[in-house]
């Protein structure tokens, strides 16, 4: 990958090994925008969105994208871009239609196609995967560390944590399996696999510089 020219990071993570940090975190180092699969899903949700209405505003202006963000709300933070639209990270999945996939997609395909960016989800790996200039990441961890991170974050028994993890991780391997006809744990659609175990998310950001270096 060139980042010297546009280019696109698509970041797959599991649940409690960080990985959504280590995107805000390595988006910042990059100075680039940073989008997440919660805040995709919130934009459609929020506005009622639809496959044909984003064709639309993709036909009439050559800035759809930066008038979506404005619609949005979008803002500075980390030192990258977020969104202020809050949305539980993982519950709106249990919403999605097949028109809120293709939606999503589009979406997905408008910001590759605009700027430079990391994005961070389930479906960002394989709906860009045909991009150039694309890095895709994946971010593990063992389960106890998963465990020791949720139940810090989300203030859970250690069995109330597992059952979250367990729970979230048939989730979205359901739901990539749905709309990608694909595993998430299929190391063939990666090309960097990081364990983050023993190293914080500032060092796994690194490591992925130095790996675009």
């Amino acid at each position: 990958m060139n980042k010297n020219e546009k280019f696109i990071i698509t970041i797959n993570r599991e649940l409690g090994s960080g990985g959504r940090t280590i995107g805000e975190k390595l988006a910042a180092r990059l100075g680039v925008p940073f989008y997440d699969k919660a805040i995709i899903k919130g934009t459609v949700e929020k506005h009622h969105l639809t496959k044909d209405e984003v064709e639309k505003l993709k036909g009439r202006s050559h800035s759809w994208w930066a008038e979506l963000q404005r619609i949005a709300s979008i803002g500075m933070g980390m030192g990258g871009y977020t969104y202020y639209y809050n949305v539980a990270e993982d519950a709106p999945d249990m919403l999605t239609t097949d028109d809120m996939f293709e939606t999503e997609k589009e979406i997905l395909r408008g910001i590759a196609e605009n700027e430079s960016c990391v994005i961070a989800g389930r479906s960002g790996f394989y709906v860009l995967r045909d991009m150039p200039n694309r890095l895709s990441v994946l971010i593990q961890a063992s389960m106890e560390n998963r465990i020791d991170r949720v139940m810090r974050k989300q203030g859970l028994s250690r069995e109330e944590a597992e059952k979250t993890i367990k729970r979230i991780d048939k989730m979205r391997e359901n739901y990539v399996t749905k709309y990608c006809g694909v595993s998430r744990y299929d190391t063939r659609n990666y090309d960097l696999v990081i364990n983050s175990d023993g190293k914080t998310e500032d060092e796994v950001a690194d490591l992925i510089c130095a790996f675009i270096e």
